[in-house]
């Protein structure tokens, strides 16, 4: 039977095999603390979870249009209204299967065989596997602690090539918890519609920054594609749910491919999210960012204290990406020696990207905060313990 040539391009994502051997683990018994799989602890907020009962009680559980729940769509429009001051029309969103449903029609609606598109590295890892799925090319810019782990004007100038459709970018970002400001958006804008490509502009993590604002790039630009999701702010990462802010001219084209790929996103997960942003929803999400910024504030310094090179501080998301090199000189192996000896699952940098993977471990702080205070032990317990390095 033929396999189809894209496979071979397509890796597996690390992250999830290492959660398969932690449950494995702990199916044998041991303790396991998490802080490896980018997924809030805390359960869905009581609202939401009372809204998806009311809409189930009823039993009238139907497709949706592909664009989504007009009333959600238009909720999410008067959050950007309310919170960031951004104009974003309801006939510009679409509801979505997770935020890799977005991505999935962001690139489908704007890559033809063999476009290029940039895309930071290390960064979030399907992003490459989306592009190539559609016959695309997938560009690496390498981005490193001296610009937060964030490309520059000046690598894109220097990347762009003849094929080169466009540049994804994140803030706050995965793996490494770095913002954009305005400014270092509008930057990026320019060289990229100077080009005339496209920016697409994941915001999956919006609302979970710590001493900064959370902020749009759509405040300031409506040409570009705007990715974001119910699943990390919003604590709904079972629920698959997110959604795609297109820019004009692209709504009917989106909507095409979203009736073939998904007929729609979930009716019930929609139903919930009406509630997403009702003001005891959000006082109670604002509480818990409140706590990631305290977890933040114990693992940092006891990242450092364990020999961890921290090249820029996160201030978004709830990623720590730790230079790992001084302590040995292979990251898949350390995170393993972690999960396997001291039962503390982390992700190595090969999930991520081909920069420097080796050197870095993704560490996730969602976890309590005496369960981080734990694990900085248990890793402190076999960091010196010699291994066969």
């Amino acid at each position: 039977m033929h396999r189809a040539r894209r496979l071979d391009d397509i890796q597996p994502f690390h992250v999830m095999e290492l959660l398969r051997r932690a449950r494995e683990l702990e199916a044998m018994g041991r303790d396991i603390i998490h802080m490896e799989v980018g997924e809030p602890d805390f359960p869905t907020p009581p609202p939401m979870i009372e809204a998806a009962q009311r809409f189930l009680a009823s039993g009238d559980v139907h497709y949706t249009s592909a664009l989504g729940l007009p009333a959600l769509r238009e909720a999410i429009s008067r959050f950007y209204r309310d919170r960031f001051g951004a104009d974003v029309a309801p006939e510009r969103i679409v509801v979505t299967p997770g935020a890799s449903g977005a991505l999935t029609l962001a690139i489908a609606a704007t890559t033809d065989p063999g476009d290029g598109w940039l895309l930071p590295d290390p960064g979030y890892p399907s992003n490459r596997h989306f592009v190539r799925a559609f016959e695309g090319v997938a560009q690496a810019l390498p981005v490193d602690g001296a610009a937060a782990f964030q490309p520059t004007p000046e690598q894109v100038v220097t990347a762009w090539g003849r094929r080169t459709r466009g540049l994804v970018v994140a803030s706050p970002s995965n793996p490494t918890g770095t913002l954009l400001s305005q400014d270092e958006i509008d930057a990026l804008h320019q060289v990229v519609a100077a080009r005339h490509g496209t920016l697409i502009v994941d915001e999956i993590y919006q609302g979970l920054t710590y001493g900064v604002e959370a902020s749009t790039a759509l405040t300031r630009h409506d040409d570009i594609f705007v990715v974001n999701s119910f699943s990390k702010y919003f604590g709904m990462t079972g629920w698959r749910l997110g959604w795609l802010v297109v820019p004009d001219g692209f709504q009917r084209e989106v909507e095409k491919l979203a009736q073939h790929f998904f007929i729609c996103a979930s009716t019930v997960a929609q139903h919930a999210a009406l509630a997403a942003f009702a003001p005891e929803t959000i006082e109670l999400l604002e509480a818990r960012r409140d706590e990631f910024a305290r977890r933040r504030d114990v693992l940092l310094p006891g990242l450092s204290s364990l020999g961890f090179r921290l090249a820029s501080v996160p201030q978004g998301a709830f990623y720590v990406y730790a230079d790992a090199s001084a302590l040995h000189p292979d990251s898949d192996a350390l995170a393993r020696r972690f999960i396997e000896e001291a039962g503390v699952a982390t992700t190595p940098g090969m999930d991520f990207g081909s920069h420097e993977p080796a050197s870095h471990l993704r560490i996730a702080y969602t976890t309590r905060r005496e369960r981080i205070e734990e694990a900085l032990g248990r890793m402190a317990a076999v960091l010196r313990t010699p291994s066969d390095r």
